[in-house]
């Protein structure tokens, strides 16, 4: 996406946390965004700009963050839900990747019933940074037999390599830093 206004906005919204979680990080914060109504409604606004005129069937929200945004995305595009979450916390059957990350590996689990087959599927999150998570995602949506449709974030750290951890999936952001 372009910069110009609506970004410069959302940019001023997001709070830069040196040393956090830990020293030589430079946390991107969004929950002044989330306090601001006017920042926030301009988030989803901009989230939701590349699939309007061709929504998923299904949006795939990674745990935590990812929520934020994709029940309000899934609300104004018109499609289901679907919540990724960490390990023991859905109540029912579930399918699970773990994936890399930077530091070590991780887990996602969802509903093994709640990816349609078949069905276009928008994973979102806030923030792509080594894309371990993302791709974790995918693969999610691929083993239970959904498309995916595209992937959306946020802010999009550029110097981590992310996106090429994504293979061809369609990736969205709004801010790049």
């Amino acid at each position: 996406m372009t910069s110009g206004p609506a970004e410069d906005t959302l940019r001023a919204a997001i709070r830069d946390v040196p040393d956090f979680p830990k020293e030589g990080i430079l946390f991107r914060d969004i929950t002044p965004l989330l306090l601001d109504p006017e920042a926030h409604r301009l988030a989803v606004e901009k989230l939701a700009e590349p699939f309007r005129d061709d929504p998923p069937d299904q949006i795939l929200a990674v745990e935590s963050r990812g929520f934020i945004f994709g029940g309000t995305l899934s609300y104004i595009l018109g499609c289901g839900l679907v919540i990724a979450r960490k390990p023991g916390k859905l109540p029912a059957d579930t399918h699970e990747v773990s994936y890399d990350l930077e530091y070590g590996t991780d887990t996602l689990e969802v509903h093994a019933d709640a990816i349609e087959p078949g069905s276009k599927v928008l994973v979102v999150d806030d923030l792509l940074a080594t894309g371990g998570t993302a791709k974790g995602a995918l693969q999610l949506v691929d083993q239970l037999g959904g498309r995916v449709h595209g992937i959306i974030f946020l802010i999009e750290l550029t110097g981590l390599g992310g996106r090429d951890q994504l293979g061809d999936a369609p990736v969205y952001t709004v801010l790049k830093y």
